[in-house]
C-alpha cells in the first residue's frame, strides 16, 4: 500500500500542539466557558439580577445554592480521590512533557494546571455561599469571576510565551 499519501497529509497537517489552530480554539472555548459559568450561575444571570430583575435573582440564588451544595459535597466525598488523581496527573504531564520533550504533554500541562486552581476557587466561593444573603451573593460571584478571569489571563500569557518558544525551537532553520 502506498503511504505518500498519509505522509503528504501530516505534512500539511501540523499535529504539534501549539502550532496547531485547534489547541488555540480549544483555549480560548476553555477560558471563555469557565469565565462564564461561576459556581454553576452564567454570568449573564448575574448581570441581569444586578441590574434589577426579580426572575433572575431568584434564579440566580437558586442555581448558585444547588450548584454550591453540590460542589461542596463532591469535595467533601471524593475530595482526597480527586486531589490525588490531579496530583498524578499533573505529575505525569509535567515528567512526559518536559523531561521527555513530549510537546501534547506540555499542552495539556498548561490547561491542566490553571483549571486545578480555577476548581479550587470555585470550590472556595461555593463554600462561601450558604451563609450569603442575595446582594452579597452577587458580588461574591463577581468578585470569584474576576479572579478567574486574572488566571485565565495570566494562564494565556504563559501558554502562548511557552508555544512561541516550542514554535521557534521546532523551526524549519535550526538542524
Amino acid at each position: 500500500m502506498d503511504f505518500r499519501f498519509l505522509e503528504l497529509a501530516f505534512e500539511a497537517i501540523d499535529l504539534r500542539s501549539f502550532s496547531n489552530l485547534w489547541f488555540w480554539i480549544a483555549l480560548a472555548a476553555l477560558w471563555s466557558t469557565a469565565s462564564h459559568w461561576i459556581v454553576g450561575v452564567p454570568f449573564d444571570l448575574v448581570r441581569r439580577a444586578a441590574s434589577g430583575d426579580g426572575q433572575a435573582l431568584a434564579d440566580m440564588e437558586a442555581l448558585a445554592r444547588i450548584h454550591a451544595r453540590r460542589l461542596t459535597e463532591i469535595a467533601d466525598r471524593a475530595g482526597l480521590v480527586i486531589v490525588a488523581l490531579l496530583c498524578f496527573a499533573i505529575t505525569s504531564f509535567a515528567l512526559a512533557g518536559f523531561l521527555y520533550g513530549f510537546e501534547f504533554a506540555q499542552a495539556v500541562l498548561l490547561l491542566l494546571i490553571p483549571m486545578t486552581l480555577v476548581g479550587a476557587i470555585m470550590l472556595r466561593a461555593a463554600r462561601r455561599v450558604p451563609g450569603l444573603d442575595v446582594a452579597d451573593l452577587g458580588n461574591l460571584l463577581y468578585r470569584t469571576r474576576r479572579t478567574i478571569q486574572f488566571v485565565g489571563i495570566m494562564s494565556i500569557f504563559v501558554t502562548s510565551m511557552w508555544g512561541m518558544w516550542v514554535n521557534l525551537n521546532m523551526s524549519v532553520l535550526h538542524p
